[in-house]
């Protein structure tokens, strides 16, 4: 499986690193992935909200991927750069919808749920996000749940910041097994946290 976590400019840096740190642990133990940092267009670097610099490992365009991960970041305060900024922008939404038309699956972090939403991908499927962007997603069309995490098969999302740690492992357990994910969570010392939401 091949994942790529999303980063652009003034993205939570937490959204991104903590779902990139169980995925990377848990090709360590096993797991047949490989995850990327990843940009919409070639960059060197990119500065999340807290000030943080990466170096992406790659763009959209080198996949095909499997799964794509969004963060959130700078929706709730309207920051100049950060998720509401690429909302409006229009650039990323469309990139991530023709992912999603090619067949890879999405999940979303925190306010990422937003630029999901922006793409028309959560109208009317069950999705959550940080709590103080509730009612704008529900606004966008979504069936809002208030979990930790909601997996609607092809499309995930989860709570505010660290509940991307509990959306990484409900993937690896979903996709390798509950063992592997509580392997994880041990090594990486993390309590997991629901609930996940799972309608059929």
């Amino acid at each position: 499986m091949r994942v790529a976590v999303v980063v652009y400019p003034g993205f939570d840096e937490l959204d991104a690193i903590g779902p990139y740190e169980v995925l990377r642990t848990a090709q360590a133990a096993g797991a047949d992935l490989e995850t990327m940092l990843v940009t919409r267009n070639r960059t060197a670097r990119v500065t999340g909200s807290h000030g943080l610099t990466v170096e992406p490992q790659g763009t959209l365009e080198d996949g095909p991927f499997d799964l794509v991960i969004v963060p959130g970041g700078g929706w709730n305060n309207r920051a100049p750069d950060g998720a509401y900024a690429e909302a409006q922008s229009g650039e990323l939404p469309a990139a991530l919808r023709r992912m999603y038309e090619g067949g890879a699956v999405l999940a979303s972090v925190c306010t990422g749920g937003m630029l999901l939403a922006a793409a028309g991908l959560s109208r009317g499927r069950p999705a959550t996000t940080h709590h103080e962007a509730f009612e704008e997603l529900r606004e966008a069309g979504a069936e809002l749940v208030d979990a930790r995490v909601v997996d609607h098969g092809d499309l995930l999302s989860s709570g505010g910041v660290t509940a991307g740690i509990d959306l990484a492992l409900w993937l690896v357990e979903r996709n390798w097994g509950t063992e592997l994910a509580e392997e994880v969570a041990r090594t990486i010392e993390h309590e997991r946290r629901g609930p996940v939401h799972a309608p059929g």
